[in-house]
């Protein structure tokens, strides 16, 4: 695919970010796990949604703006927790940060990024939440919590599918290496060895502690004020169960593909977590998200927003903050055109009878 002149949507970004960045980075930044059979329908699912749109709506005044954990944004589009952005820009996740807020959205800060939390937080003006794993060392994951809450951040994020790391097959063959983590430099070993190339599995193993469960977050509840969302939940069953412990909000999502390969695409699962929790808490989305018809059909499905990871990095990677900036901005006026041609002034006014599912459409046919 070769390109001429300033990329028109967000996959000409990945082009862009495939060209700069050097290819064991961007093997790991677009890689998925074992057959990539999830990263893949992660975007192909939304390809077999239909939008149905309403005409002869007042649509002269389009309004994107939305809250999230009763903060103002710009727009449904959040920046999801992705690690290690000095990979892809040399100031990393401060570049980021600044982007997010110069587009008046929120940004999920990744436990494993490049910069500390401290650096992110002084950078710029914004609302940002933290996302946790929760390690074998629990006082190391309290001293985290302390910090981003000391540091101003608003909520934590925290990830539930990775009590192991994911088989990504590319980062083995490329022998990639976790680089030093800022947070938790002096605080932490990541020398783990591994006989197959990566070592990111082995330090994973060897630090994170894979017997945290549900009657865990009751302990993570005990050492913060702020409000936990639970990423990582693909089912009706943990939904519900996410709802019983208390969390402030859930994020459906199946790591961008990079955990267990054949988990169904995120957006296939969306609507079972949504009527499970009942409006109860907000239901946000994660997962495949290319275009501003995408995050129209996942508000649709009821997401109360959509987090975008890897266009993020290829905005950065390509293009540093403005690239970033521009990866945003475009998801917001393919949005805003999305919504004004099919008759939905506001955000709230995106309902489930705006789209038809692949099987809606096949049960119309029987």
């Amino acid at each position: 695919m070769t390109m001429v002149g300033e990329p028109v949507n967000l996959n000409e970004f990945q082009e862009l970010a495939r060209q700069a960045l050097p290819k064991m980075y961007y093997d790991f930044y677009a890689g998925g796990a074992e057959d990539q059979y999830t990263l893949e329908e992660n975007m192909e699912a939304f390809r077999r949604i239909m939008i149905r749109p309403r005409v002869l709506v007042d649509v002269s005044r389009i309004d994107l703006s939305t809250y999230v954990l009763g903060y103002n944004i710009s727009a449904p589009i959040l920046i999801a927790p992705t690690s290690l952005h000095k990979l892809a820009h040399p100031e990393g996740e401060v570049v980021t940060a600044r982007a997010a807020a110069a587009c008046k959205t929120i940004m999920a800060l990744s436990f494993t990024s490049s910069c500390t939390l401290e650096e992110v937080a002084s950078s710029c003006n914004a609302v940002r939440f933290f996302q946790i794993y929760v390690y074998k060392r629990r006082d190391l994951s309290a001293l985290l919590v302390q910090r981003a809450e000391r540091n101003g951040y608003k909520a934590l994020v925290l990830t539930a599918d990775s009590p192991r790391v994911g088989r990504k097959e590319a980062d083995i063959k490329n022998k990639m290496t976790l680089p030093k983590l800022k947070n938790t430099e002096r605080l932490l070993s990541l020398e783990a060895s591994s006989d197959n190339g990566s070592n990111l599995a082995a330090v994973a193993k060897e630090t994170k502690d894979a017997s945290f469960c549900w009657k865990d977050i009751e302990w993570l509840s005990t050492i913060t004020n702020m409000p936990i969302l639970i990423k990582g939940l693909l089912t009706r069953e943990d939904a519900i169960k996410a709802v019983k412990v208390g969390v402030a909000g859930i994020v459906v999502s199946n790591h961008g593909g990079r955990q267990l390969d054949y988990a169904p695409a995120t957006i296939t699962v969306l609507e079972e977590v949504v009527q499970a929790v009942g409006g109860r808490i907000p239901v946000f989305f994660d997962g495949g998200v290319r275009r501003g018809t995408d995050v129209f059909k996942a508000l649709a499905l009821g997401a109360q927003a959509v987090l975008i990871g890897r266009p993020v990095i290829y905005g950065l990677a390509a293009k540093g903050e403005y690239g970033v900036r521009q990866v945003i901005q475009m998801l917001k006026d393919e949005l805003e055109l999305t919504m004004a041609l099919s008759g939905c002034p506001s955000v709230k006014d995106i309902t489930r009878r705006h789209v038809r599912t692949e099987l809606e459409r096949l049960h119309s046919m029987l």
